[in-house]
């Protein structure tokens, strides 16, 4: 979506999320906005019931009047389910396309005029049921090439310009990789599962760990312009692993590099090149075919 309005010309661009979503939306307009279309009581009951069961903090119940506990089962649907109404009330055409996921929300918007007057219209929003923007991270941001970028559901995403692959022309578009908090997210991910603490597991056993931690991350951000950083977090892997042979033999990394190395599968680490799924305008996504070498391509 941020992709394609861009291509249209929207650069303008509002991003915020939504301050204390999951505990601060009230129960009473909560459950009239579940009313709208469900009807059944013993669901509604037990819908109450769960919003009411409170959580325990430093060993006491507390059950407030308002939020759904973030990281329960049912918290994700109620959240949505609120804040739908804020997509029913929007209107394009005035302020700009709006996309949203859950508590995490940006308008495209063609002027800063009009982006101005967006982030007025989603503050008089949430004003209506009782929330508001995140001020810290709530900003207006102009896409140009060479200039600031917006992050969004764990991606960075930028305005830049490269050349086609075919007609020998330059094109601008909003490629867009992992977030700097996503490589961090990664690396210590890959720093707990080669934590000294494991130093008595086998390195097979490190290592199925890795790659499916790997597997996983690769496989949201592959939809993306990414494969620079896929570099970064597969070096980071092995040198980690070399770390932990380092460790284990008490001897010198170099030891560990070569180990990695020279095991002639790097140890079984799995490769990240080629996973990478370039984004295009207008299109749907296409698929990583592998090739007849069973590496995957762009």
């Amino acid at each position: 979506m941020l992709i394609d309005e861009s291509w249209k010309g929207k650069r303008w661009v509002v991003e915020t999320d939504i301050a204390n979503c999951f505990s601060a939306i009230p129960h009473e307009k909560l459950m009239q906005a579940v009313q709208e279309r469900v009807s059944d009581q013993a669901v509604l009951r037990l819908l109450r019931a769960m919003l009411r069961a409170g959580v325990m903090e430093d060993g006491q119940v507390r059950r407030p009047v308002t939020g759904s506990p973030q990281g329960g089962v049912i918290s994700p649907l109620m959240c949505n389910v609120y804040l739908h109404q804020i997509d029913r009330a929007w209107d394009v055409r005035q302020y700009g396309v709006l996309v949203r996921f859950a508590d995490d929300v940006v308008v495209m918007c063609s002027s800063r005029r009009q982006a101005e007057a967006a982030l007025e219209r989603l503050r008089h929003l949430l004003a209506d049921l009782g929330l508001e923007p995140k001020e810290a991270k709530t900003r207006i941001v102009h896409l140009e090439v060479g200039g600031e970028g917006v992050d969004f559901l764990g991606f960075h995403h930028r305005l830049v310009r490269a050349w086609a692959r075919t007609g020998g022309k330059q094109i601008t578009f909003l490629a867009r990789w992992p977030a700097n908090k996503a490589m961090q997210h990664a690396r210590d991910r890959i720093r707990q599962l080669t934590d000294r603490s494991r130093l008595l597991l086998s390195v097979e056993w490190i290592v199925r760990d890795i790659n499916l931690f790997l597997r996983g991350w690769a496989g949201y951000f592959k939809y993306g312009n990414s494969a620079r950083h896929f570099d970064k977090i597969r070096y980071y892997a092995k040198m980690r692993l070399a770390i932990v042979l380092r460790k284990r033999h008490k001897r010198s990394r170099e030891f560990g590099w070569s180990v990695v190395a020279y095991s002639g599968n790097e140890l079984g680490l799995i490769g990240l090149v080629g996973t990478v799924v370039a984004p295009r305008p207008f299109k749907p996504w296409r698929r990583d075919r592998p090739n007849a070498g069973g590496e995957r391509r762009r």
